[in-house]
């Protein structure tokens, strides 16, 4: 987002903050939120009118309150009045807005429980799952499917096995407002990192390293950025030894693998 848009979404996200910080039910903001935003995308017309520049902010504020407000919690039902008075720079931009602000609560709702590490962990699992199995990449993205059933799917496959902020996550990225799956899951472990303040590493490796490795590894990235770096492991066959770590746009390629082909060039050259 741009312009006007940015600065609202970052109006909204300091009173989600403020919110959670004051006990709201970070979870049931993160429905709530998810839920306005699918309204927001299937109503054009109503769209339209909440982000209308030329309509009273106070009386799309009650527009939103008379359709809404016996459905959402208290907290949500602020976040949400509150947008309808923001300038938005584009229409659609408000329920994007919405949605990143309902990942935000969800990965708050993770702190809430103790979860957020493992909230990251199950981000990159789901991610890798999918990624891994051609089947299940088709089901999630088959248009002929309706995203109740693919939600179905997805709380089968996790169901007893993530935590209640993954799996809800999971469910959300196959209601098409991104892409892909990979490519929601992707912008989710995103989220999460900012919100938490820190880089997210995948690490590449031949086998499990061991926890004083993975500490050290850990201890050391975090000198290099200068923030709390999580690290995702990812045995990979292809690696022969060595280890491959890619955090951002940054790779730190220390295979074994690697070394040779720079071998093989500086001997050809």
């Amino acid at each position: 987002m741009h312009g006007a848009s940015a600065e609202s979404a970052a109006t909204l996200s300091d009173q989600l903050a403020a919110a959670v910080d004051a006990g709201a039910d970070a979870a049931k903001v993160g429905d709530d939120l998810f839920a306005v935003a699918a309204v927001l995308r299937s109503q054009a017309g109503l769209r339209r009118v909440v982000t209308d520049v030329s309509l009273d902010a106070d009386a799309k504020s009650g527009l939103v309150t008379q359709l809404l407000g016996d459905q959402l919690d208290a907290a949500s039902l602020e976040l949400v009045t509150k947008a309808a008075t923001l300038r938005w720079a584009a229409s659609r931009d408000l329920g994007d807005a919405l949605e990143q602000l309902g990942v935000v609560a969800v990965v708050k709702s993770a702190d809430q429980e103790d979860q957020a590490d493992r909230l990251e962990d199950e981000l990159f699992g789901f991610g890798r799952l999918v990624a891994d199995n051609p089947r299940l990449r088709d089901a999630l993205s088959d248009p002929a499917r309706s995203v109740d059933d693919k939600r179905v799917l997805v709380r089968g496959l996790l169901e007893g096995k993530a935590s209640r902020s993954a799996i809800r996550l999971a469910e959300q990225s196959v209601t098409g407002s991104h892409r892909t799956v990979a490519v929601a899951v992707e912008e989710y472990k995103k989220v999460a990192a900012d919100v938490h303040s820190q880089r997210v590493a995948t690490v590449r490796v031949a086998r499990e390293l061991a926890e004083q490795d993975l500490r050290r590894l850990a201890g050391s990235l975090e000198a290099r950025y200068g923030r709390k770096v999580h690290l995702n492991v990812l045995v990979d066959p292809d690696v022969v030894g060595g280890i491959r770590v890619e955090i951002g746009d940054d790779v730190i390629d220390g295979t074994v693998a690697s070394r040779l082909d720079d071998a093989r060039r500086k001997l050809a050259g």
